[in-house]
């Protein structure tokens, strides 16, 4: 598949493409499929795709691969909806309505077909549009197909209606361009499980080479918080994928198992990671104790030697580095006080002033202890980040994903983050095995390590992503409309209350006391 460059010309019927079209040229059936998969990658609720062309033109080539695509499934049955008008298909990656009007007598007969309810939570794949072209959004996106200089070739010319669809168009297309550069030709491109973040992760497979793709593109201004900084700035969130690349590789240099990276372009916010397999550090539902412990162990042997703040970026991405930011109690207390914000009045409860106030001075003191440790903090050391690998051995058994917010500060963080994994229950006495297991190593390996310390820390940091994670997981089900995530809370504040029974945050319990709800 080649780009040819902008096109304008347009058949009676479609909108003006007042961002300029884009003209590709397919060299063979396979290159019209992967088209179709660049183009389902984007695809989201709302959007309206329109294939235009003669008989012949490689229409249903192409929306049977888009199809099988969003599927994930090559066999799926892709009747045509000719004589049915419409066939819908419910797909969890998203749903999609696939129209024919070829035999549709009169435009009207579209509105009783449903196009507009299709939309509301899906996308519609629409042939023969031109039949109804005054019924149809002016915010849909053309695929003109003709035949090309040979019986497979097909020209293809997309006609965005405005700047936002060719620029969410010339994304798809600038990943497919890194996906190839980096080795993958001809590479199939499939949806994988979305985080909590803004980023998007695809898996791309060519024959038996396995990579996943990390598409972070660049964020809309974010309000101002306070001292003229957003949230993500005053918590230290990475906006771009330096860190990606950068943090990776430095785990690797330590003898750990980090993905390597493939390709990048990081002015793009595109990163082309190794695949590390889909194996859990949990099974049905429960975590492992063996993998947990191991966990702890390569905690241990990241935490015993000397942190590393300014790590090296590869000459292949442009060289330089990026800095490690520091765990600062200013980035604890703003995490801590989404409590505030989304879980208190979750709750029914009203956060006046005062409140705010003895709440920044219960935790005070305590974030100024434990932000006098530096060593690395990975972040989100849980289960979903650790990658199980049967066939390693030593801490090669684990992989470690989304380490890109890694900071400098206390080590208690990331094991607290393990030994009280917010998407898990963790017993009581599963949870000392594994502070026991890394202490152990911790002794063994840096002398002078101090136990008491450390378990103050942990009760600290522990509490503190407890209650950032309380606000977190309501603010995504409140506000980003994912109650799912409703459903951690009873461990989360399970988990707050241990942490609350450390003696030195006896002022603070007594701040928690009677606010926190049901902890079963």
């Amino acid at each position: 598949m080649s780009d040819t460059g902008p096109a304008s010309s347009r058949r009676q019927g479609e909108p003006d493409p007042g961002a300029g079209a884009i003209a590709l040229f397919c060299g063979d059936e396979a290159a019209t499929r992967r088209l179709a998969e660049d183009i389902a990658m984007l695809l989201q609720p709302g959007d309206c795709l329109c294939l235009v062309g003669d008989l012949g033109a490689g229409k249903s080539t192409f929306a049977r691969a888009l199809l099988r695509t969003l599927a994930d499934d090559p066999a799926l049955e892709v009747p045509s909806p000719t004589f049915t008008l419409v066939q819908t298909y419910p797909l969890t990656a998203l749903p999609v309505a696939h129209f024919d009007l070829y035999r549709l007598e009169d435009e009207e007969e579209l509105d009783e077909l449903g196009l507009d309810e299709v939309l509301e939570t899906g996308a519609a794949l629409i042939e023969w549009p031109e039949r109804a072209a005054a019924r149809l959004p002016g915010n849909r996106l053309i695929l003109r197909l003709a035949a090309g200089d040979t019986p497979q070739a097909r020209a293809i010319t997309l006609l965005p209606p405005n700047e936002a669809w060719r620029a969410r168009l010339e994304r798809t297309l600038a990943i497919r361009r890194l996906i190839e550069a980096s080795g993958f030709a001809g590479a199939s491109r499939r949806r994988f499980a979305a985080d909590a973040s803004a980023r998007r992760f695809e898996t791309v497979q060519a024959g038996a080479d396995r990579a996943v793709l990390i598409d972070s593109a660049p964020l809309p201004p974010q309000p101002v918080l306070r001292d003229g900084l957003s949230y993500r700035q005053l918590v230290h969130l990475t906006d771009g994928v330096d860190a990606v690349v950068a943090v990776t590789e430095a785990l690797r240099a330590r003898g750990l198992r980090a993905p390597r990276t493939l390709g990048a372009d990081l002015a793009a916010g595109l990163v082309l990671q190794e695949d590390l397999g889909r194996g859990s550090v949990v099974e049905a539902g429960r975590p492992v104790a063996e993998r947990y412990l191991a966990a702890a162990e390569l905690l241990a042997r990241l935490h015993g030697a000397p942190p590393q703040a300014d790590l090296p970026l590869p000459d292949a991405c442009g060289g330089g580095s990026y800095r490690l930011p520091h765990f600062d109690p200013r980035a604890m207390r703003v995490e801590a006080g989404l409590f505030l914000q989304w879980y208190l009045p979750h709750m029914g409860e009203t956060v006046s002033d005062a409140l705010e106030e003895t709440f920044a001075a219960c935790w005070a003191p305590l974030f100024e202890r434990a932000s006098r440790d530096r060593n690395w903090v990975l972040r989100d050391y849980h289960s979903p980040n650790l990658i199980w690998r049967e066939e390693g051995e030593g801490t090669d058994r684990l992989g470690l994903v989304d380490t890109q917010d890694a900071m400098i500060g206390p080590a208690a963080y990331d094991v607290a983050s393990l030994a009280m994994d917010a998407r898990v229950d963790v017993p009581a006495e599963l949870e000392q095995q594994i502070v026991g297991h890394y202490l152990a190593r911790r002794h063994a390996t840096s002398p002078g390590f101090d136990e008491a310390a450390f378990r103050r820390d942990y009760a600290i940091m522990g509490a503190q992503r407890a209650t950032k994670i309380l606000g977190i997981f309501t603010r995504l089900a409140v506000r980003d409309e994912k109650p799912g995530y409703l459903v951690h809370l009873p461990r989360v504040r399970e988990y707050l209350t241990r942490c609350l029974r450390h003696p030195e945050l006896a002022e603070l319990a007594g701040w928690f006391d009677g606010r926190l709800g049901e902890t079963g």
